[in-house]
């Protein structure tokens, strides 16, 4: 499974909804990923450009950005940026890969 790293923030009326009703949204996120047999992995409220950071592993990119297209078309979030996250360790293959294809590239105007 991938991971994937959404930030997120409530839009007005999203923080109307939040007032209105205050509750833990951990339980409706799981259920909304559980469509997509995706995973939960951390929820966090923060402060500063964002006001929600959400860390879940899913089997496909497609299904993470779908999940946020849903969310969003809801109103209750005014932006959304999905990120897809890989371990230090599996980024060493990555990177990898790219010193292999390094050479083959000819940047512009060269």
């Amino acid at each position: 499974m991938a991971l994937f790293i959404t930030t997120a923030s409530y839009s007005q009326s999203g923080v109307q909804g939040i007032i209105t009703n205050p509750d833990d949204r951990a339980n409706a996120i799981r259920a909304l990923l559980a469509k997509v047999d995706a995973k939960l992995v951390a929820l966090y409220m923060t402060t500063g450009p964002s006001d929600i950071v959400l860390v879940t592993e899913a089997a496909d990119g497609s299904d993470a950005v779908a999940l946020g297209m849903a969310v969003a078309a809801s109103g209750s979030i005014s932006k959304i940026e999905t990120v897809r996250a890989w371990t230090s360790a599996d980024f060493v293959a990555i990177a990898q890969k790219a010193a292999s294809f390094a050479d083959g590239y000819t940047p512009p105007g060269e």
